[in-house]
């Protein structure tokens, strides 16, 4: 089991990154971890941000070497990429502003001195979103990305030692060109999952690239894999980060279904497992996680994970959380602060939202006190139709996905009843908790409806039934043994 913890000020001392998104932030080693550049506001940053992990301490170094546009180092930029070999991190690309980037940078650690590489070989043309990775303690591989016309599938290799960019020959069947993906070197293969393909369609697939070890004299060549387990689902601007035996993903963005003008951003954690070679959702002992983002960074800190910044299509954020082991000293430490004295509402203040609202607040809020629920202990509980409740209609429109519908309103009434019935035969153990604010939400909805509905219905008969968690604002206030009678309450009202 595993917690989200937000980070604190008494992490560490010294100032963390500014918001931003399109960054990068790399190991060097395992004393530190080195962020630069990236995106806020249509700013292009290129600062330098260091986290100094033994003495748990932020702070900025001052940089010497090659000047460039008046600037120490390379030009403000997002979404390039960003490597490191020993004590060496190597920037290649990106973007600011509209340009594509084609430059290579080198920054020395020990000394804080950049410099640039450019003129060395022939390097990969100007590109952004593109994927990169070290091959052992020598030579990185860069493949795929968008240069502004069209999507990528090129694979580069360069040598550290001679600084030389080599464009790899690789036969049989290619991965079609992407950008926004991952790629990680596990053992002697290179990973790729994800990412936005030509045309723009957001794609979910695994691919393994073998040939890169020199030392196993294997020719170069792609293969699709198709692993067991549960999946993520298609996603790019995700990041995927080394963790033991496994390999960690988080967040991303992919496209809303039939919401096809929407991009939904995702904060979920899967894994895949080394060692069985399958899919799996990491169990999550608290229901705070991140909001979901995507272009973010995620580093791994001994058996810790620093989630950085990232976007979510309205804002960048600039918030830092842990992933850590239940074992982790931080680990039970609340993400979310409670107010010890929440704010009541006046009485004249609810009379004024009731009458704005008409009935339908007046028969909730005697629903609550038939239920002996306190109406003046705070704001009361709002619960949106389904068509607002975007989280829901997603959710659902998963389940019906390529199922042909005539129009929009009866989309949302198809994906609310594929929803309905996946929780109906859905138990306690294969129910995601990603799944329980939408739960509760509609377990809400279908109480307040059976009442409405029910005009006549007494304080006596309300007495007879269980509806044990309407009062309930979010799921994160539900503890893991709520689960199996919310969702048995859930399935009485489905009746």
């Amino acid at each position: 089991m595993h917690n989200w913890v937000r980070a604190s000020s008494s992490d560490f001392t010294g100032t963390p990154p500014q918001p931003r998104s399109g960054h990068t932030a790399v190991n060097v080693g395992k004393s530190m971890v080195v962020v630069f550049g990236g995106l806020v506001d249509k700013k292009f940053l290129n600062d330098i941000i260091v986290y100094d992990i033994e003495n748990k301490l932020w702070f900025e170094p001052e940089c010497t070497g090659s000047v460039s546009e008046g600037k120490v180092g390379p030009t403000p930029r997002a979404f390039h990429v960003a490597i490191t070999i020993d004590c060496h991190m190597f920037i290649f690309g990106g973007r600011s502003g509209g340009k594509r980037l084609g430059d290579f940078w080198v920054l020395d650690t020990d000394i804080w001195q950049w410099s640039e590489l450019t003129s060395f070989g022939d390097l990969p043309t100007p590109r952004d979103f593109s994927a990169a990775a070290a091959i052992g303690n020598q030579k990185i591989v860069l493949c795929g990305g968008w240069d502004g016309k069209k999507w990528l599938s090129d694979v580069y290799v360069m040598d550290t030692m001679s600084l030389e960019w080599m464009e790899l020959s690789v036969s049989g069947s290619l991965p079609p060109p992407r950008c926004g993906h991952t790629a990680t070197m596990v053992e002697k293969r290179l990973l790729v999952f994800g990412g936005r393909g030509g045309g723009g369609p957001i794609m979910g697939d695994l691919w393994a690239l073998k040939g890169l070890i020199d030392e196993e004299r294997e020719t170069p060549g792609w293969t699709q894999l198709k692993l067991p387990g549960q999946a993520p689902s298609a996603r790019c601007g995700h990041t995927v980060t080394s963790g033991g035996h496994y390999l960690l993903l988080f967040g991303g963005h992919g496209t809303g279904g039939w919401l096809s003008r929407y991009d939904v951003y995702y904060n979920d954690t899967i894994i895949l497992d080394r060692v069985t070679a399958q899919w799996k959702r990491l169990p999550i002992s608290n229901d705070e996680p991140p909001p979901p983002r995507a272009y973010h960074t995620m580093t791994s800190i001994g058996a810790r994970h620093l989630l950085i910044g990232g976007f979510d299509g309205k804002s960048t954020f600039g918030d830092l959380w842990w992933l850590v082991p239940e074992g982790d000293p931080i680990a039970k430490r609340s993400s979310v602060p409670q107010l010890r004295n929440p704010p009541e509402t006046k009485e004249s203040e609810r009379e004024l939202d009731m009458q704005e609202r008409g009935q339908e607040g007046s028969t909730i809020v005697d629903l609550q006190k038939k239920m002996g629920i306190s109406v003046s202990s705070g704001p009361r509980l709002q619960i949106p139709e389904e068509s607002e409740d975007q989280e829901f209609v997603e959710l659902g429109s998963r389940l019906i996905e390529g199922d042909a519908v005539d129009n929009g309103a009866s989309m949302i009434q198809m994906a609310a009843e594929a929803l309905r019935q996946h929780w109906k035969e859905s138990t306690p153990e294969t129910l995601q908790l990603k799944e329980l604010g939408s739960l509760l939400r509609d377990y809400q909805r279908l109480v307040t409806r059976k009442y409405t509905a029910q005009s006549s219905l007494t304080s006596a008969d309300f007495g007879k039934k269980t509806f044990t968690f309407y009062h309930i604002k979010t799921s994160s206030e539900l503890r893991m043994e709520d689960i199996p009678e919310l969702l048995e309450e859930y399935k009485t009202l489905l009746i």
